[in-house]
């Protein structure tokens, strides 16, 4: 049976996990995956959509509706490249800058309650797993 494989556990947990963060996303008026995207640019500020693309490992329209979306809520703004005016840079609003540290809160509380039970160990154990199969 489908539910009783590691595969269906994984999604099952994963699918928490993404409910659980677009609760606590919500009141900040941000969606799921919008906070990856600021992410980028909260580590550096002024990227490409180009760049923003290759970062995220996602398609463009993923990206351009993403900024679409923030631009309107006030986080984000593009501005052409003073050095190549054909090229497009993406900046964070006082507003977007705002939001790193709540948002930061909000993924270490879902790190901290899926790590809940966990021994010192099990938690090395399950996070060289999980990487290992993100390659």
């Amino acid at each position: 049976m489908l539910d009783e494989t590691l595969s269906y556990a994984l999604i099952k947990l994963m699918k928490a996990q993404r409910n659980q963060l677009a609760a606590a996303l919500a009141p900040l008026g941000l969606h799921v995956g919008q906070e990856m995207l600021l992410n980028q640019l909260w580590r550096e500020d002024g990227l490409t959509q180009g760049e923003l693309i290759a970062r995220l490992g996602v398609e463009p329209p993923t990206v351009t509706k993403t900024l679409q979306r923030l631009e309107r809520a006030g986080f984000v703004y593009r501005a052409p490249d003073p050095g190549r005016p054909r090229v497009g840079r993406v900046h964070l609003t006082d507003a977007g800058k705002a939001l790193r540290e709540p948002v930061e809160e909000i993924w270490n509380r879902l790190d901290e309650d899926l790590q809940r039970g966990l021994g010192d160990a099990e938690r090395d154990l399950l996070a060289r797993l999980v990487r290992a199969k993100q390659t």
